[in-house]
């Protein structure tokens, strides 16, 4: 449970970072009662309460994980190692369209399964949740961060319309637009959408248009993982926008990455089809992960008809010969549209995690090695291995383009967010570096972005989107969601073969006031708490 007790200090002679992309100053900051109380020269013998020697370090706000999928861990895991050691004070989950309310009993089933992959299916958690309300609870019986929630698209077009790949009928599209009005009036501070998810896929850009109007009521934002990150990016990034300017909602383009060979060196396109909507008074935002591959459950590339009866119907289509048939013409030939409507780069794909003890040997290791190892053809053994597994794979798929990973990371719109997957042996170690990396690697070391402007993308530019009016910034009055780092040192450890290592440079992260990182070593504290639009 949350502490009682805020214990009132003074951090002397930290070089303050306040969040606004100001320039650094040296400053004293005294904390009373979890808020900032004062900044600037404090005279020797006037600090309040503990007195943190802060001199040739760093203090900015807490750090905003604008794209989290710590749904689960933040309930389950009082600790949440990964993200507090990286300075993380602020999670936004309900990514990609698929979380875990709204719900009811069959549709929670069904993501528990759909979902394994991203979260894993801890018994720790109270599964009587069934909104957003109820999840928020949770949080404030005490976690290790605060955190916001976005409504996700799949999951109420789920639990109004099934796995139907029909347009919504007139009762099914009045039931998501009651889930969708009741999710933001108990907190939610918008939408997501996972549009080559099952079922999110199956809606029309007129269905979510629609949601998106009941959104923008409530100021809140669209935040879809679109259609196509391959060949057909820029449409599916035009389609967003159609959306947003239709509904009158802000869009923020959620892990806005360019990985497709079509457009190395062509973020140019991408960047003046956002110039030319925001001109035309559409609010537009971005975030990214500092990594060229991304991670999901296995089975996520396959077609989307093949899904259209979630887990059950998947193994069924794998194990009969006709339809396994079809699939693999899609996967090899056609293209799936679970793969963004290209093949699958089978070379690509590394197996991140299995449950069966029989196929922990697979971890870690390429899928045509393993493949070959077994004597199969790469598709069959990645059949096999979903239907061996009941769908239970996370994968990292290895793409992307750098030079476009740092022209992106660039933008003024731009912000931060880990992607990260907690779940399985070897995840992605953006869950564990993506902040240190930004710090690190792209500020202080390549100097692709100011070190003010990397926290700027970590704090008040994302405070702004979610409407936080008491936190991102070092500011008196505001909460002490703060953070303490060495420049010099800071820097991501985790890597694909060991993705759990942590960060180093991290000296101090505060909560409301508490520490929950001291030293390199987790607190017990749990100061978190639920972040709810308009409260």
């Amino acid at each position: 449970m949350p502490s009682n007790t805020l214990p009132s200090f003074t951090i002397r002679g930290a070089t303050v970072i306040d969040g606004s992309e100001s320039a650094p100053i040296r400053a004293d900051v005294s904390v009373i009662e979890g808020k900032i109380a004062e900044i600037g020269k404090i005279i020797k013998g006037n600090e309040v309460g503990e007195i943190i020697d802060a001199s040739g370090l760093t203090l900015s706000p807490g750090f905003i994980d604008m794209h989290s999928h710590s749904d689960l861990r933040v309930i389950s895991d009082p600790e949440n190692i990964a993200k507090v050691s990286q300075g993380v004070t602020t999670e936004i989950v309900g990514q990609d369209g698929l979380s875990y309310v709204p719900c009811d009993e069959v549709t929670l089933a069904e993501l528990r399964k759909q979902l394994f992959g991203w979260n894993g299916d801890p018994s720790e958690i109270d599964w009587s949740m069934r909104d957003v309300a109820g999840y928020l609870n949770q949080i404030d019986n005490g976690s290790s961060v605060n955190v916001g929630y976005l409504l996700p698209h799949g999951s109420i077009r789920m639990l109004a319309c099934g796995f139907s790949q029909e347009p919504a009928t007139a009762d099914q599209m009045r039931h998501q637009l009651d889930l969708v009005e009741t999710g933001m009036k108990q907190g939610a501070l918008g939408m997501s959408a996972g549009l080559t998810y099952v079922p999110a896929m199956y809606a029309s850009d007129d269905e979510i248009t629609e949601l998106n109007k009941v959104v923008a009521k409530y100021d809140g934002f669209y935040s879809p993982h679109h259609r196509n990150y391959g060949a057909n990016f820029l449409d599916a990034v035009a389609d967003c926008i159609s959306i947003a300017s239709k509904s009158g909602c802000k869009l923020h383009l959620t892990h806005c990455h360019m990985s497709h060979p079509k457009f190395h060196d062509k973020t140019d396109q991408l960047f003046e089809l956002i110039d030319k909507a925001s001109s035309n008074k559409v609010r537009i935002t971005l975030d990214s992960y500092p990594y060229l591959a991304g991670s999901t459950y296995l089975h996520a590339l396959l077609p989307s008809w093949s899904a259209a009866q979630g887990m059950d119907g998947i193994i069924k289509m794998i194990n009969n010969p006709s339809s396994r048939a079809r699939i693999i013409e899609n996967l090899n030939v056609t293209g799936s549209d679970g793969n963004h409507g290209g093949t699958v780069n089978w070379p690509s794909i590394v197996i991140a995690s299995v449950e069966k003890n029989s196929n922990f040997k697979f971890i870690g290791r390429k899928l045509i090695e393993c493949a070959e190892e077994v004597g199969k053809t790469p598709v069959d053994f990645y059949l096999d291995l979903i239907a061996d597994e009941i769908g239970r794979v996370l994968c990292i798929l290895h793409s992307g383009y750098e030079p476009n990973v740092r022209k992106i990371m660039q933008r003024d719109n731009h912000m931060v967010g880990t992607d990260g997957i907690l779940a399985g042996k070897k995840p992605h170690p953006r869950a564990y570096g993506t902040f240190t990396r930004y710090l690190g690697v792209y500020a202080r070391e390549e100097k692709v972005i100011s070190l003010s402007g990397a926290v700027a993308r970590m704090t008040g530019r994302p405070a702004k989107l979610l409407r936080l009016k008491d936190r991102g910034f070092v500011k008196v009055g505001y909460r002490a969601d703060l953070v303490l780092f060495d420049d010099l040192s800071v820097k991501d450890m985790a890597t694909y073969e060991n993705p759990h290592q942590l960060s180093k440079g991290i000296e101090s992260v505060f909560i409301n006031g508490q520490t929950t990182w001291k030293s390199g070593k987790r607190t017990d504290s749990l100061p978190g708490q639920a972040i709810r639009a308009n409260a």
